[in-house]
């Protein structure tokens, strides 16, 4: 029987959240409407952005922002340069837009895309930049913009899991364009599944309203049928019924009433939220630097604050145990993982029609066969970071 249950991820859904589900469902209004619009509002506001629209999915909130350069210029087929490691989300919504995907490898210290080895994958095709700040660790985006302006690119950045991050003072999400964040379950803010996207430019932001929604016309930043149950003075304006016309192709990726009240919750308790994240995040960076031998980590670096998603720890070279022994192990104890995310271009099928083999991208392939990472979410405290420090010295003692 294990002495703790560490867990990978929890979900906060607050009184405030379940008074608003009740309402909603009292209402039986429980599509897209007023709480969508107010979550949106506050996501704006708490990323410092003029827009901000909801979807149904994080990998949705990349695959629209992608989708929404086709009305900018993009042509179907046009490339997009992604990190080789991430969330298979990631290059599954380069496809999803009708996009090709060029995968970049990652600096091993960082997890981060190799700024280094952006360059000599642009060719005439290349519309947009999209790094990853994965688990909450700030890509180097100076270099990224500066390689983006330089070559007539947009940056959209992925910001699945990057809530609450910083570079050089500023909030990633904000570098780019557009910036995409996944609200799923184990996130600092949830909407249980859900994903969310935040720019300035209010047309790129229209643009996104009418995608979530098969295409639509439709594409107010507040639908006053949906959130007042008044007439819509725009629906026959142009002759016909704006619901039925379709200006581009689109998506049915709409954020439901519900998940929205949830994300009204978490918003109401998001610096607590992030407050004990953070404080996890970093003790476990600290004393993890005991294991420096046998285990890295990420660090915190002068000039960025990391969003506290997890921790990575992956296995230093020449260890006498695999990364799958020391799951398990840490498993046998209660303590949850997560393996970290495979390289995509030569560890997942969907990519191998593109041509790479592996070897092609031997940092995120070392970091992918030789990675985990644990939770440090609100629900943890001392005692269960101080488990995982005693375990995982217990498990180096029994296999070095």
């Amino acid at each position: 029987m294990a002495e703790i249950k560490y867990s990978f991820g929890t979900i906060s859904i607050t009184e405030k959240a379940k008074k608003l589900i009740n309402e909603a469902l009292d209402s039986t209004r429980v599509s897209s409407g007023k709480y969508v619009r107010l979550f949106e509002q506050l996501f704006a506001e708490m990323n410092g952005t003029k827009e901000a629209v909801a979807v149904s999915t994080g990998t949705d909130a990349d695959a629209l922002a992608l989708a929404a350069l086709y009305d900018f210029g993009a042509e179907w087929g046009d490339e997009i340069i992604v990190p080789a490691l991430s969330f298979v989300a990631t290059g599954n919504a380069v496809l999803i837009a009708g996009l090709t995907p060029v995968f970049v490898d990652v600096e091993r210290n960082t997890l981060n895309i190799d700024p280094s080895k952006i360059e000599e994958k642009i060719t005439e095709k290349t519309r947009a930049i999209m790094p990853v700040h994965l688990m909450g660790k700030p890509a180097k985006m100076d270099e990224i913009m500066a390689l983006a302006k330089q070559y007539n690119l947009e940056v959209i950045e992925d910001a699945a899991e990057a809530h609450n991050t910083y570079y050089k003072g500023k909030q990633v999400g904000t570098f780019g364009i557009m910036g995409a964040y996944s609200l799923y379950v184990a996130h600092i803010i949830t909407t249980i599944e859900g994903g969310i996207i935040v720019t300035d430019n209010p047309d790129y932001a229209e643009v996104l309203r009418s995608l979530r929604s098969h295409g639509r016309a439709c594409k107010c930043t507040s639908c006053v049928v949906n959130t007042n149950e008044s007439e819509c003075k725009k629906r026959f304006a142009q002759g016909e019924d704006i619901r039925f016309i379709f200006e581009r192709y689109g998506f049915s990726s709409k954020m439901n009433e519900l998940e929205a009240a949830v994300g009204l919750g978490n918003m109401e308790v998001y610096q607590n939220i992030i407050e004990k994240r953070r404080e996890n995040l970093l003790y476990l960076i600290k004393e993890f630097k005991t294991f420096k031998n046998y285990f890295f980590t990420m660090e915190e670096e002068e000039h960025e604050k990391i969003g506290p998603h997890a921790l990575p720890i992956i296995c230093q070279d020449n260890v006498s145990f695999t990364r799958n022994s020391y799951a398990l192990f840490l498993e046998q104890n209660g303590i949850d993982s997560r393996n970290m995310f495979q390289s995509m271009p030569t560890q997942c099928p969907q990519f191998k029609r593109f041509g790479y083999h592996y070897g092609d991208f031997p940092s995120t392939e070392y970091i992918a066969n030789n990675g985990i990472h644990v939770g440090v979410h609100q629900d943890l405290n001392r005692e269960h970071l101080d488990y995982l420090l005693e375990k995982t010295d217990s498990f180096i003692k029994k296999n070095s």
